[in-house]
């Protein structure tokens, strides 16, 4: 059981250490991290943001930004598994019941692990949901089928995103061993190969009325659930980011100089270090805005309000938008500063532009700007939703 931000951290470092391990094997050939996965939920990491009236940690946003980043530069896919887990608790804190925060907590404090099924390829567009929830006696039936299911592998429960006859969406809290549930380990992306994002599908099943809250709901209210849904996911992109850079300092030292730059090393070389230059600003400000973000939720905490909300959404955006341009740039420049020698698989090099760039797929920063840009000019509030 952790108890405060500082042993989460200590905790987080000592784990990175572990699954930087092995992390190139397991990102070329595939290797699902079942054992790793197993270790970090054991930890008590998987519980630091259940709140303090219920046992766990409460710990802050700028805490389990700083984890899932430090995680994500030393393995990608096992920073970004966590996310859902935090995301599902996070709106089980604002529309659960009493009753059915306690249990879900507890399961958690005891060494619950959640995944998700919140996605669906099928659809023309992707606000549009088709797996229906169907009332039966003491609870409902599920029919559909999810993608990007990522962590539902690991998972013992899979919150769900479901629609019921009148349009109202629910996250069903689904048990892993459930009866009708098939995990499909179908993911085929060329980055965050190991997270386990490949398909759920559901025949007829079951799932207990207790186990069913509001999902709608977390939006139509002025609440976290998006911005801290949204700065996780930047944080994995300015932990790649990071870990990319310190990977391209020890890279250029063993490079060879360019032949017109007329110096003795790599390091000597004024375009490379031009380059160094501009790459170690912009890490430096995805840091800032990160941290910037994390405090802005963590102070709407104690007021929240339409507006409250809004400037926390668009500091989020702000660092959203930026690290994928950071990610992407740390990522690539490796690779060119490292010369020929970065295109040997031995290496890995390549894995942190993959993870990057398949994971800055997951919202359109082109968007992001928009909404900030609006904000700003016009006063315009953002939308409430977990992809701003």
């Amino acid at each position: 059981m952790i108890q405060n931000d500082a042993e989460a951290l200590d905790v987080a470092q000592q784990l990175a250490e572990q699954f930087k391990t092995q992390s190139i094997e397991r990102d070329a050939q595939r290797i699902l991290p079942f054992a790793e996965i197993e270790a970090f939920s054991q930890s008590g990491l998987w519980a630091i943001t259940v709140p303090k009236r219920y046992g766990g940690a409460e710990v802050s946003s700028l805490t389990v930004a700083k984890i899932i980043a430090l995680l994500s530069g030393v393995d990608g896919s096992i920073g970004q598994i966590p996310q859902n887990h935090f995301y599902a608790l996070e709106v089980l804190r604002n529309t659960g019941t009493e009753a059915q925060k306690q249990r879900l907590y507890q399961e958690v404090l005891d060494g619950a692990r959640f995944g998700n099924a919140l996605a669906e390829f099928k659809p023309k567009n992707a606000s549009l949901k088709q797996t229906a929830l169907i009332p039966v006696k003491e609870g409902y039936l599920i029919n559909g089928e999810k993608f990007y299911c990522t962590g539902s592998l690991f998972a013992h429960r899979i919150p769900t995103l479901v629609v019921d006859a009148e349009g109202r969406e629910y996250l069903a809290f689904v048990q892993r061993q459930s009866e009708g549930l098939s995990l499909i380990d179908n993911w085929t992306g060329f980055g965050q190969r190991v997270t386990g994002s490949g398909s759920v599908k559901f025949h007829q099943v079951f799932v207990a009325a207790e186990d069913v809250i509001p999902f709608d709901t977390a939006f139509q209210q002025p609440t976290l659930v998006g911005p801290f849904a949204q700065i996780m996911h930047a944080a994995i992109e300015v932990g790649i980011a990071r870990a990319a850079f310190e990977e391209t300092l020890k890279r250029v030292h063993l490079a060879r100089p360019w032949i017109d730059s007329n110096v003795e090393t790599a390091a000597q070389d004024p375009l490379t270090i031009y380059e160094i230059g501009r790459v170690a600003t912009d890490i430096r400000a995805s840091e800032a805005l990160l941290k910037q973000a994390a405090q802005s939720i963590d102070a709407v905490k104690l007021q929240t309000n339409a507006e409250t909300i809004a400037k926390a959404s668009i500091d989020v955006a702000k660092v959203r938008a930026h690290s994928t341009d950071t990610a992407l740039k740390a990522s690539s420049k490796l690779i060119e500063l490292a010369g020929s020698r970065g295109s040997q698989a031995g290496d890995g090099l390549d894995r942190f532009w993959r993870n990057a760039r398949v994971h800055t797929l997951h919202d359109a920063a082109r968007w992001k700007y928009y909404f900030i840009g609006n904000y700003i000019l016009n006063g315009i509030l953002p939308p409430r939703r977990g992809t701003l």
